[in-house]
C-alpha cells in the first residue's frame, strides 16, 4: 500500500537531530517556557519575517487567542461578526464561536477552493470586525483583494495559516499577510511537531503582549494575572523538535512542489479536475486535492490498487451537528467541493516510482 503520508519516514530523515534535541531538553531540567521555546519563537518569526511569534498548544488555540486578545483590547465585543470561508476545516469557525463572536460564512472560488473576495463585501455589516481567510491545502488566498476590503471597512485580517507554512503571496510569506496569523504544527503539517503545537505571528506589539499573557493563565508576570486567561503553551520538547525541522522546511516544500508538478503534468484523465495554481510560490502543497464526480468510486478503485487517499473534508461546516442551526442553509459551491474532492499522497519522502504508479492508476480509471 502506498501510504497517504508516511510520518515515520519523514521524521526518520532527522532522527539523530531529533534525538539530540530531545536529549538536550531532558538534560536541561526545564520543560515549559525555556530556551527551546524562546529559540523557536525567534527563528519562526524570522522565517515568517514578522516581529513576533508566540508558541501555543495547538492551531485552534492560536486562532482563539488572537480573537480573545482583540476582545481584551476593546476592538471586538460579544456578537461581533467575523467573515470566514464556508469551505474550511471546522477549527477556523470554532475559534470564532468560542469567543462569542458570530461566524459569517462566505463561499469559495470553485477553482482554488479559497474564499472568494468578490463575495465578501456583500456580507459586511456594522457588526463586522474581521476577515479570517484560510490558506487551505497550502495555497495563499488573494490577500491583495482581502486587505483592500479590510482597509476600506477598517477590519482586522486574521490569517489561518495552519496548512500553509512557507507559502508566499507576492514577496511576503503567510503569517505576515494580515494583522495576525495562527499556525498549527500538528504532526501531518508540512512543519509538523511530534505531537500538538501551534504559534501566533504578528507585527503588533500590544497584540503580541496580550496573546502571550492570555495563553499563560492571563499572566505577564508570575502570580500576577491581568486577564482571565487559559493554559496554552508550546512545550520545550515540541519546540526543540520544531527547531530541527524548521531548518529543512523549504527543502521539503521544494520536494512537494516537484511531486505536485509531476501530477499536474502527467495526470491526463479528463474526468479528474486538477488543482488551480496561481503562482508556484503561492502554494506549498500541504495537500494535493483533485475533484471528480465519481469520488467514492475513485477512492475505492485506488484503494484496490494499493493507494491510500483521504478526503479533506467530507462534511462542510454548515452541515455538521455542532452547527445544527445552519444545517438548512445552502452553500452550493462548498457542498459541491466537499462531495467531489479527494486528496492524493504527497510528501517529501514519496518516491518517483510511487508517484508514477499513482498517476498511472488515475489515468487508467474510467
Amino acid at each position: 500500500m502506498i501510504p497517504f503520508l508516511d510520518l515515520k519516514s519523514i521524521n526518520a530523515q532527522y532522527r539523530a537531530e531529533l534525538i539530540a534535541a530531545c536529549t538536550r531538553v531532558i538534560d536541561s531540567g526545564w520543560y515549559i517556557q525555556g530556551n527551546e521555546c524562546n529559540g523557536f519563537e525567534v527563528e519562526f518569526a524570522a522565517y515568517c519575517s514578522t516581529k513576533h511569534a508566540i508558541g501555543v498548544a495547538n492551531g485552534l488555540d492560536a486562532l482563539i487567542l488572537i480573537l480573545r486578545a482583540y476582545k481584551v483590547m476593546g476592538i471586538m465585543t460579544d456578537s461581533d461578526e467575523v467573515i470566514v470561508p464556508s469551505n474550511t476545516y471546522i477549527a477556523s469557525i470554532l475559534a470564532i464561536s468560542q469567543n462569542n463572536l458570530v461566524p459569517i460564512l462566505v463561499e469559495p472560488d470553485i477553482n482554488t477552493y479559497l474564499i472568494d473576495p468578490t463575495k465578501i463585501e456583500e456580507k459586511i455589516t456594522s457588526k463586522t470586525k474581521a476577515i479570517l481567510p484560510v490558506h487551505l491545502y497550502g495555497q495563499t488566498c488573494d490577500m491583495e483583494s482581502i486587505n483592500t476590503i479590510a482597509r476600506k471597512y477598517n477590519l482586522k485580517v486574521i490569517e489561518d495559516s495552519a496548512q500553509s507554512h512557507g507559502a508566499y503571496f507576492g514577496n511576503k510569506r503567510c503569517g505576515n499577510l494580515g494583522d495576525a496569523s495562527g499556525f498549527s504544527f500538528y504532526p501531518g503539517k508540512n512543519l509538523g511537531a511530534l505531537g500538538d503545537g501551534g504559534a501566533i505571528t504578528t507585527n503588533h506589539d500590544e497584540l503580541a503582549q496580550v496573546v502571550r499573557a492570555l495563553g499563560n493563565y492571563g499572566s505577564h508576570k508570575k502570580y500576577e494575572n491581568l486577564y482571565q486567561g487559559i493554559n496554552s503553551r508550546l512545550d520545550e520538547l515540541q519546540a526543540a523538535m520544531l527547531r530541527v525541522k524548521l531548518q529543512y522546511l523549504d527543502n521539503e516544500i521544494e520536494k512537494r512542489r516537484e511531486i505536485a508538478g509531476y501530477y499536474l503534468e502527467n495526470i491526463k484523465n479528463s474526468n479528474i479536475i486538477l488543482p488551480t495554481l496561481r503562482a508556484e510560490d503561492n502554494h506549498v502543497w500541504h495537500l494535493f486535492v483533485i475533484r471528480t464526480q465519481n469520488r467514492d468510486e475513485l477512492q475505492k478503485y485506488l484503494s484496490d490498487n494499493s493507494i491510500q487517499t483521504l478526503i479533506h473534508y467530507p462534511i462542510p461546516p454548515h452541515k455538521q451537528e455542532a452547527y445544527k442551526e445552519w444545517n438548512s442553509k445552502n452553500y452550493p459551491i462548498s457542498e459541491q467541493i466537499h462531495s467531489q474532492i479527494l486528496s492524493l499522497p504527497i510528501s517529501a519522502v514519496q518516491s518517483l516510482e510511487n508517484t508514477n504508479k499513482i498517476v498511472q492508476a488515475l489515468n487508467d480509471f474510467n
